[in-house]
């Protein structure tokens, strides 16, 4: 990608915040601000902006496993997947050096979300502040809660209402595919058993994912611009083009074709919605009881 080299999907970057929040590595009972960090770490916007002019991911995913409990980066939507881990080791160790033992690895994600699709091109937006980190991570729960290359927009729907967002909320945060790319194992199925796709868009993704090897070849999510945050997507899933099974199935004569129609027209509303939803996301908290910190170092506990 443009200024993120790396394979990274911005969805696979939205899923590691959503999982930072709401399965550890989220905000504690205490409001979140903008503005948290405006006395004790003045810098960190600044150093996290900085940093992401490389690339971007979220808390509780950054947890190696340990003997004790195996973490999020292997879990199936994230394996081999999620990408960025090194660069914000390095946001997190400037930031320490900075303002030690101050701001959590789950904030450094949540402004590094919002840099990441920013430096693309895409909206800003001011991001609340104030999470603490998660002190384990938990592979069986993003199993749970990411979904699939294959869900239908049912059960797209269903898991995030599950986590507080609503259908179209999910939908403005799946323009994140705008960027990013996906191994062939995850849309083999699609180009060659689907019929709701474009042929000469299947013709040109089997070049590159042959029927039985291959798994870990990429492509595009946006076969337009993959390197900018933009609406393509959206034009992409009108036009039968979705690399997914989960992606065509915003626009295949369900409720959210009318939306993806919209947003496919409109850069201005697919912002807006995307921005909105973001927030919505960021502000959301762990369930009552778990137990948090601030990390010194992003990949284990202190």
């Amino acid at each position: 990608m443009a200024t993120f080299a790396r394979p990274t999907a911005l969805l696979a970057l939205t899923a590691a915040v959503l999982i930072g929040v709401l399965g550890g590595g989220g905000a504690e009972a205490q409001q979140l601000s903008p503005n948290f960090y405006s006395s004790t770490c003045p810098s960190v916007a600044t150093i996290v902006r900085r940093g992401m002019a490389s690339a971007g991911c979220d808390g509780s995913i950054l947890l190696d496993d340990t003997p004790t409990f195996t973490g999020e980066k292997g879990a199936g939507p994230n394996a081999n997947s999620v990408r960025g881990f090194e660069v914000i080791d390095a946001i997190k160790a400037q930031v320490e050096t900075s303002c030690r033992a101050t701001v959590s690895c789950a904030d450094i994600l949540a402004l590094a979300a919002r840099d990441a699709v920013n430096l693309l091109g895409g909206p800003t937006w001011s991001v609340p502040l104030g999470r603490k980190d998660s002190r384990t991570a938990s592979q069986s729960l993003a199993n749970a809660n990411l979904p699939g290359p294959g869900s239908s927009v049912a059960t797209l729907i269903s898991m995030f209402r599950n986590q507080g967002l609503s259908a179209r909320d999910m939908t403005a945060l799946s323009g994140a595919h705008t960027i990013g790319r996906s191994q062939c194992q995850f849309f083999r199925t699609r180009i060659y058993t689907e019929s709701n796709i474009n042929g000469s868009f299947a013709a040109l993704r089997r070049r590159t994912c042959p029927r039985s090897e291959g798994d870990a070849n990429l492509a595009p999510f946006d076969v337009q611009t993959p390197d900018a945050f933009d609406n393509a997507y959206y034009q992409n899933l009108v036009a039968r083009k979705g690399l997914l099974h989960s992606d065509q199935e915003l626009f295949n004569g369900g409720s959210q074709d009318a939306l993806v129609r919209q947003y496919s027209g409109s850069p201005s509303q697919f912002a807006a919605d995307f921005v909105t939803a973001m927030v919505k996301m960021g502000n959301l908290l762990p369930s009552s009881g778990t137990r948090t910190e601030v990390r010194l170092n992003c990949r284990k506990v202190n």
